[in-house]
């Protein structure tokens, strides 16, 4: 495979994901995307993508504006946690039923009001960022409550562990003063710690956690 080759393919799939805006000529396979690469996606997965971005369905998240975090009960109380990089896309047709999203976090970006809850939850005893840096979700398929409403099934790895979630998502589109189409995305989801391989400090800090989002995607224009 030549250089160009190469760098057309790396392109290809960041415009896919909604994750590269661009690609610079010296760019190789590895220097983009690697957390979508890792988790070895469905090649349909990524073809409907592709066709979503064709189509004018595909939507990229935009960090700035959206958030991710967690909450979780412990002897000193509710703890909340967000992570402050993250990236992914989402692919959505109404008239279809149909949508697809994928979304990667950096574990390292993760902050909270307190430095040593911090440095606890980013180390070994929870979900050891140095050797697990990335949660992935990657979804698996999606049921239609109505035009609004809808669960959200895939595979969430984390702490190098892949399990099953639904996430419950209320979606509204709207348009900026820009005239660009938003999509805002509140996801829920609850998981059990224990079943991603994180026992620390049970049973006195909760198993369930509760996972959050709030997603501003913006609508994807070749």
């Amino acid at each position: 495979m030549t250089t160009l080759t190469k760098n057309i393919k790396t392109a290809l799939l960041g415009l896919i994901l909604g994750v590269c805006l661009s690609v610079p000529a010296h760019a190789g396979d590895d220097d983009l995307c690697a957390p979508f690469e890792n988790a070895q996606i469905d090649k349909n997965l990524l073809a409907t993508m592709l066709k979503a971005a064709e189509d004018g369905h595909l939507y990229r998240i935009k960090p700035g504006s959206s958030k991710m975090g967690f909450c979780i009960n412990s002897p000193l109380g509710k703890v909340e946690a967000e992570f402050l990089d993250f990236k992914g896309g989402l692919a959505l047709k109404d008239s279809k039923q149909q949508g697809t999203a994928m979304v990667s976090i950096d574990v390292d970006s993760l902050e909270t009001d307190s430095a040593l809850v911090e440095a606890m939850l980013k180390g070994e005893s929870f979900f050891d960022s140095e050797q697990f840096p990335e949660i992935i979700f990657v979804s698996t398929g999606v049921e239609w409550i109505n035009d609004k409403k809808a669960v959200l099934k895939g595979d969430l790895t984390m702490h190098g562990i892949t399990k099953a979630v639904a996430f419950y998502l209320d979606m509204k589109k709207a348009k900026n003063a820009q005239g660009e189409e938003i999509l805002n995305v509140k996801a829920t989801t609850s998981i059990q710690r224990s079943e991603f391989g994180m026992y620390t400090l049970s049973p006195m800090v909760d198993d369930r956690v509760s996972l959050c989002m709030s997603i501003d995607a913006y609508k994807y224009q070749s």
